[in-house]
């Protein structure tokens, strides 16, 4: 009942605004005070219909405007998303080859042997890559005892090899030991791992000879004599040597020139020291 009684209250508003409207267009003077009357009555009603109007407009133009914003910032947010992707992968592959043109360097510096490009699939659980493996393996020709270089260095020796992966037991390891010598004057003496020196970035140097020339900063390089490390790779410098307490040695530390936290690529020189040794061997016997 409500409904059609305000349904005929708006029919009946209608007809009464036309009927104004169709007074004040009659031009007559005898309707002019008329057209008066309904002016003062018709043009605020016009006035409050043109604002409602204005603000309606107003009002979807905004939300017109709006939508078109939310759009656009959608597209920037997208745009921006694949920037930061863009930006991310130019970031990875620019360290990338600065890793690769560190191992061609490397390659370069130990021309007088084979070597094989591995990259690290996995390592033990721990800070360092102690023990980890890379994915050459024995159909690629890798072999027990080959040597491991990458960041400048010595970097450990494969232990166990499957067919497509190899295993590296690193020089920082606690059951390694690696017989070195100063680059300079040959003295010789022992590499020893201990992962918990190397929390302070060092690691054991031992067995060098009281009279032998090892001083602090000195290049420590593989030795000769050494049973499976091929001779000449550098393995760090040395620092703090000392008098042993027996006087009959001297012993220090050792900082390694390789990185053993950022580990992604190395180089496994497939020469065997073995092979090397009794190459040597057959030709002394040849030329006595």
């Amino acid at each position: 009942m409500e409904s059609k009684r305000s349904k005929y209250t708006l029919i009946g508003l209608t007809i009464f605004c036309i009927l104004l409207i169709g007074v004040t267009s009659i031009n007559s003077s005898f309707l002019a005070p008329l057209r008066t009357g309904v002016g003062y009555v018709l043009i605020p009603l016009q006035s409050g219909i043109n604002k409602v109007g204005l603000a309606v407009y107003n009002q979807l133009n905004d939300y017109s405007s709006l939508k078109t914003a939310v759009e656009e910032n959608k597209q920037l947010k997208e745009q921006i998303a694949s920037l930061v992707e863009d930006n991310n992968r130019l970031q990875t592959e620019s360290f990338e080859l600065s890793r690769l043109r560190k191992l061609y360097e490397l390659d370069e510096e130990y021309m007088q042997y084979h070597k094989v490009g591995a990259r690290v699939i996995a390592k033990d659980s721990g800070d360092w890559f102690q023990v980890f493996r890379v994915d050459k393996g024995s159909v690629d020709g890798i072999r027990e005892d080959m040597n491991v270089i990458a960041n400048g260095g010595l970097v450990g020796i494969v232990t166990d090899v499957g067919a497509n992966y190899a295993t590296v037991r690193a020089i920082i390891d606690d059951a390694s030991e690696v017989g070195a010598m100063a680059q300079q004057s040959g003295s010789t003496c022992i590499v020893a791992g201990d992962l918990k020196l190397f929390k302070e970035g060092r690691l054991r140097m031992t067995d060098i000879a009281k009279d032998g020339d090892v001083k602090d900063g000195d290049k420590i390089i593989t030795s000769n004599i050494s049973s499976v490390f091929l001779p000449g790779l550098l393995v760090g410098y040395a620092s703090d040597i000392t008098v042993d307490s027996n006087q009959l040695t001297k012993s220090g530390y050792l900082i390694p020139v390789a990185e053993f936290d950022t580990l992604q690529e190395v180089l496994i020189i497939t020469d065997l020291k073995e092979d090397m040794t009794g190459e040597t061997e057959k030709g002394t016997e040849g030329q006595s």
